[in-house]
């Protein structure tokens, strides 16, 4: 695809929409590259500079420090790389406003047999771009489509 410089905040705005629809990310920690594994985001609309993960205590992420995220949003339209750092949340209202069903599925002891980290965000690269049905068909075709494809794309602070 064909990527112009695009509106950071524009951008931001649709990373931040197309994670709330579709909150799972692949996070690593930085000093691991093989510890890579599927996560879901815990977002707080009135928190856009973090995003929360339930583990467990014995899950290597427990031990926090730098990490990565990359995002593939579910229609394809949006990506994102995020740097920032893992940390125990300890607050106790944090972990309660976060917590769900969805969440206890995983933990049946309760929340206490959960451990919150906060991934307090730092630099991220966003890509964002509609192929569309026409753009599609042709690719499938085999005809060019680098100069119909439009999307943006910036690095940006979270």
């Amino acid at each position: 695809m064909h990527y112009d410089q695009g509106d950071p905040k524009e951008l931001k705005d649709k990373f931040w929409k197309a994670l709330a629809s579709s909150p799972f990310v692949m996070l690593q920690l930085d000093a691991e590259p093989d510890s890579a594994a599927p996560m879901t985001a815990q977002l707080d609309k009135d928190a856009n500079a973090a995003i929360w993960f339930f583990t467990s205590p014995d899950n290597r992420f427990a031990t926090g420090g730098p990490a990565t995220a990359h995002f593939s949003s579910k229609g394809h339209d949006a990506f994102a790389r995020i740097t920032g750092a893992l940390s125990e949340e300890t607050s106790p209202e944090r972990k309660d406003a976060l917590w769900s069903n969805m969440i206890e599925a995983w933990f049946p002891e309760g929340k206490a047999s959960a451990l919150l980290l906060r991934m307090d965000l730092g630099e991220a690269a966003i890509w964002a771009g509609e192929l569309g049905a026409i753009n599609t068909a042709r690719m499938f075709l085999g005809l060019n489509v680098r100069d119909e494809l439009k999307g943006g794309y910036t690095e940006t602070q979270l």
